[in-house]
């Protein structure tokens, strides 16, 4: 399948990460043990900065609004800044041995991600058609932006610590989870709000067929992408689908 920007009216382009620009197997197999290993460390280092007491008192909110279950998160201490810190540690790993993502964490393991991409750690990872197609499409006067569930701050170091590329000056915005939920159609709304065009006039490409949906609902364009590593979502065949960027010409 081929998606003609021109001949559809699209001029602008929204890109999910994990599945769509990135590989899966970096985001899982890399990224979230870097931030498992590595996070106790990132706050204690940086403790007593304006970011690091942000992610810690979104996560004490989080906390706090936790229902009892069957298996109730860790307690929260706070008699001093150890014991609040030793919280917020404890409750972010407890939400991502449950594969469980919120604003705090999404702060926090942006920040650990930070630490090890500037300290040569971590080099961001993209499929080999990304470069060229970011290139192309703006060529074209396409603008292209990010939507991902990592932070804004995350967002940033993957595309500019790319090998032999800093893909940055080809993305003109960066939204993360702050603007609502991936499978929310209101967060595409907000998202569009941020361009000088109509939805329609946008397209979204992501992985899941979930977000798809919400996106759609929006007025947005969409299309599934089926890259390595893509698990079968549930109503695939209702969206047009792509295995390369090479089929987004115009």
């Amino acid at each position: 399948m081929t998606i003609d920007l021109r001949r559809r009216r699209i001029y602008g382009i929204l890109l999910d990460i994990e599945g769509t620009t990135t590989p899966v197997s970096y985001v899982r197999g890399v990224l979230f043990p870097f931030a498992r290993v590595h996070l106790r460390g990132c706050i204690e280092a940086r403790r007593d900065s304006r970011e690091m007491v942000q992610a810690v008192r979104e996560l004490a909110t989080e906390r706090a609004a936790e229902t009892a279950g069957a298996k109730e998160p860790p307690a929260w201490r706070s008699a001093n800044l150890n014991e609040t810190l030793a919280s917020a540690a404890g409750y972010a790993e407890w939400l991502m041995d449950r594969s469980r993502s919120s604003p705090g964490l999404t702060r926090l393991q942006g920040l650990v991600w930070d630490q090890g991409y500037q300290a040569g750690e971590l080099r961001g990872q993209v499929f080999p058609d990304l470069p060229a197609a970011l290139y192309r499409w703006r060529a074209a006067g396409t603008e292209t932006s990010i939507y991902s569930a990592a932070s804004e701050l995350a967002q940033r170091r993957l595309f500019e610590s790319v090998e032999d590329a800093d893909l940055t000056p080809f993305i003109a915005r960066y939204f993360d989870t702050s603007v609502g939920a991936k499978t929310d159609a209101a967060s595409y709304t907000a998202i569009a709000a941020r361009f000088p065009l109509p939805p329609k006039e946008l397209l979204f490409l992501s992985d899941q067929t979930s977000e798809l949906t919400a996106a759609r609902a929006a007025g947005l364009q969409v299309a599934l992408s089926v890259r390595p590593g893509y698990h079968p979502q549930p109503d695939a065949d209702a969206f047009e689908a792509f295995e390369s960027f090479e089929q987004i010409v115009g």
